[in-house]
């Protein structure tokens, strides 16, 4: 099983609103990731991680097909959503879990899509590049789960990733995992 897990629990303090809500070509960058992550057929059930202001988020985002969890601990840390999004997706029987973020609107199906069929048999994962440049959406597989669980603090799996056997996807001109931090990027 592949599961897909969208991370938007952050509190967007640089961009000085609710980012998750923010519009980019009139709907919601959550709204954006969402679609993409739908969009694609491999994969069996999406999370959404939610934390700071869960409950705006989950009124302003159509958020019906996919489950959401809200963690109350998102104020740890970027650690803390990643470690309950993948600690859920495995108790629901995920082989691999594809991660992407809210505020990468710009990732779509297709590399969702690519960085999956990149996953080989002998990797523990997969991760899309952009010109060479590492970046989302990341697959990681089951045997690298357990290391996402000791995870602390404000950090994601990149440790995890630059030790782990990974397959690299150029995702280069079918997507975009560009950042939108600020609104003036909108």
């Amino acid at each position: 099983m592949i599961a897909g897990l969208i991370l938007a629990a952050g509190a967007s303090r640089r961009f000085g609103a609710i980012k998750q809500l923010a519009q980019l070509e009139g709907r919601p960058l959550l709204a954006h990731a969402v679609d993409a992550m739908s969009g694609v057929e491999e994969i069996d059930e999406i999370l959404v991680v939610l934390g700071s202001s869960a409950r705006e988020i989950a009124d302003g985002v159509d958020l019906t097909k996919v489950n959401v969890l809200v963690c109350d601990q998102w104020h740890e840390g970027m650690a803390a959503p990643l470690r309950a999004g993948v600690q859920r997706l495995a108790q629901h029987g995920a082989d691999a879990v594809v991660i992407t973020l809210a505020d990468q609107p710009l990732i779509t199906s297709e590399a969702i899509a690519a960085v999956i069929a990149c996953a080989g048999p002998l990797s523990q994962g997969a991760r899309a590049t952009y010109g060479g440049r590492p970046g989302h959406p990341v697959l990681i597989k089951k045997e690298l789960f357990a290391h996402v669980g000791e995870l602390r603090g404000d950090v994601g799996a990149r440790e995890i990733l630059s030790a782990a056997k990974l397959s690299e996807c150029e995702c280069q001109g079918i997507g975009s995992d560009r950042d939108f931090d600020t609104p003036d990027l909108l």
